[in-house]
């Protein structure tokens, strides 16, 4: 009795139906790689808003882990605006990098929101920004040392 085996036949059609599959396909997939990487460099514009249906399929790319980019060297307009610390002596004086406590547009829009509403606590100015508790815990104090609100009990006044 003669065996007849089929499976190399069968294993090389099958391979033969993915790779031509899969060369039908690589057009499609690289197109949508270009539509994704648009649609990602134009989710940071500002204008119109996304619809809500093309941000429901399209998932942000997320970065690796390590520093934010541009934190590893001082650029020339940060060293520009450091202010010099106190130095040990026989040591250079040490800069500090970045800006003044509560210059920030948040520290602004802050500001404005306890002038148009004095005695605003933090909770409630928290939840009218938008922002956590957290970061007016550390923005608000740094615009009373600069006298542009004082604390009165849990409310913040405008000074002046």
């Amino acid at each position: 009795m003669k065996r007849i085996y089929i499976v190399p036949d069968f294993l090389d059609e099958k391979r033969q139906e993915i790779t031509s599959r899969l060369q039908e396909l690589k057009p499609l997939v690289d197109e949508f790689s270009r539509l994704e990487a648009a649609a990602a460099a134009l989710a940071g514009l500002r204008g119109s808003a996304p619809s809500s249906s093309s941000s429901a399929t399209l998932t942000p790319r997320r970065r690796g882990p390590g520093r934010p980019r541009g934190s590893k060297t001082l650029k020339r307009s940060a060293i520009a605006t450091t202010t010099k610390v106190a130095a040990k002596p026989g040591r250079p004086p040490k800069r500090r990098a970045g800006r003044r406590k509560g210059s920030g547009t948040r520290a602004a829009e802050a500001q404005s929101f306890v002038q148009g509403q004095p005695g605003i606590t933090i909770p409630e100015l928290a939840a009218k920004m938008g922002i956590k508790q957290n970061y007016l815990y550390r923005v608000l104090p740094g615009l009373e040392q600069e006298n542009r609100v004082e604390k009165k009990g849990r409310g913040w006044y405008p000074k002046g």
